[in-house]
């Protein structure tokens, strides 16, 4: 297992997988281990995945300062990989909480970033995070899976703040409630690191104002992929972060949800690269007309 050394002292590892150009994997979470994402549907075949974990996550260290775990204060860490790895350039993925942080990255280090993907991002860079409304209208699409009647009492109780999260609220992150899904859930538990996860976006981790204007700037591609069914983001608000860029490229991957990469392995993987690659902007055909009508 590859280690470095942060500008603190503190040793971070990361997870190689895969051959080819190196891909720079940022996790969720925020701060979760990034043992969750794999190989990302099978991307590392295509490229060699670079997953990062966070200090204090994984089997990288804890710090002496948890104050360091707010996501601003993270991106001298992903410049300190960057270095590291000794590239110019990178390209970049960056899965839901993960999103933020690699915003405020290419916010601060524009001429460092060849591509970046965001990938089920919520926007809290920019100020807009995911609402209780907007993940009860996406809810509500899965009223006919059997799972529902327990699972959308739970999620309403939750994000009225009445009770702690509930696990029968799972089923809503993901496209399909089967085997891989609940086995990803299972494992969730153990990977994330509680204190981390509050301190990320405590006070003064976002200035959303500079954040948009430095954004503005940036000439890299970037690819917003947002799932279908996810509820944070809603499609709606993942193309309304893919507009903070002045050459995005948004897609919505049909009858997904906030682990698209699981739903469908081989469309993400299959879209993912060819953006990476620079390989035809269009999509491939999906399923419903109505999750297709939203990339254009």
């Amino acid at each position: 297992m590859p280690t470095f050394t942060a500008a603190d002292g503190t040793e971070l590892a990361y997870h190689l997988r895969g051959e080819g150009a190196p891909l720079v994997v940022l996790p969720g979470g925020p701060m979760q281990a990034s043992a969750y994402l794999g190989d990302l549907g099978g991307l590392s075949a295509h490229r060699r995945l670079v997953r990062l974990d966070l200090r204090g996550t994984g089997d990288s260290a804890t710090p002496a300062d948890p104050g360091s775990y707010r996501c601003d204060r993270l991106v001298a860490d992903v410049e300190a990989l960057r270095a590291h790895l000794g590239l110019d350039r990178m390209d970049v993925l960056a899965h839901s909480a993960g999103g933020s942080l690699a915003m405020l990255y290419a916010a601060r280090y524009p001429e460092r970033v060849a591509r970046l993907v965001l990938v089920t991002a919520i926007p809290w860079a920019l100020g807009m995070p995911a609402t209780a409304e907007q993940r009860l209208a996406a809810a509500r699409l899965r009223s006919g899976e059997p799972w529902f009647p327990e699972a959308f009492p739970a999620l309403e109780r939750w994000l009225a703040g009445r009770s702690d999260y509930d696990p029968a609220c799972a089923p809503f992150f993901h496209g399909r409630w089967d085997d891989t899904a609940r086995r990803h859930e299972a494992r969730a538990e153990e990977q994330f690191n509680d204190e981390a996860c509050e301190r990320y976006g405590s006070d003064g981790a976002y200035d959303p104002p500079a954040t948009r204007a430095a954004l503005a700037r940036v000439t890299a591609p970037v690819l917003v992929l947002a799932g279908e069914l996810d509820g944070g983001p809603r499609p709606e608000l993942a193309r309304a972060a893919a507009d903070a860029f002045p050459n995005a490229d948004f897609t919505v991957q049909s009858g997904a949800g906030h682990y698209p990469w699981l739903d469908d392995p081989d469309w993400f993987a299959g879209r993912v690269t060819r953006f990476l690659d620079g390989r035809g902007v269009p999509a491939p055909p999906v399923a419903r007309p109505e999750a297709d009508s939203l990339t254009q």
